[in-house]
């Protein structure tokens, strides 16, 4: 198995034990064969996802990290969110969403994210309504993926 997950949640995360549950997930994906991770950079949960993985990379050197940018005017952020960190583990894109008004743009770049993965991992209320996430959640159902959602 060689198959791609993605991540999306909220911009905050309120459950004290999601960077453990993240963990022990995203660990079990890499035994179970996956190699491909890709996440955005917009919020704690995105944060959470990119250390685990980059920790993770340390033991399994064969994953592949991808992280999405949603406008030249992220890379500075994503470099003041990574700190002094080395970026030779990961790889950054960005997705054709110039013409996307910018309140879009995230959720344009999470569909573009699930359409070309197999398993979402998420942290996603599925009782809201309103919100990027549970656009990007509601997509990924429609479309069928493996939906791992750790909210609870």
């Amino acid at each position: 198995m060689n198959n791609k997950i993605a991540f999306i949640g909220h911009r905050y995360v309120f459950d004290k034990s999601i960077k453990s549950k993240l963990y022990y997930e995203v660990k079990r994906q890499i035994e179970n064969g996956c190699t491909n991770f890709t996440m955005g950079m917009h919020g704690e949960f995105d944060k959470l996802a990119l250390d685990i993985c980059r920790d993770l990379k340390k033991i399994y050197n064969e994953i592949k990290i991808e992280v999405v940018i949603t406008s030249l005017y992220q890379v500075n952020h994503f470099i003041e969110f990574e700190g002094n960190k080395n970026f030779n583990d990961i790889t950054t894109v960005m997705y054709d969403i110039e013409e996307e008004h910018f309140k879009r743009k995230i959720v344009s770049s999470n569909m573009q994210m699930i359409n070309g993965c197999d398993t979402l991992i998420c942290y996603v209320d599925t009782f809201r309504n309103y919100g990027g996430a549970i656009i990007a959640y509601k997509y990924a159902k429609k479309k069928g993926l493996d939906i791992v959602n750790l909210f609870s």
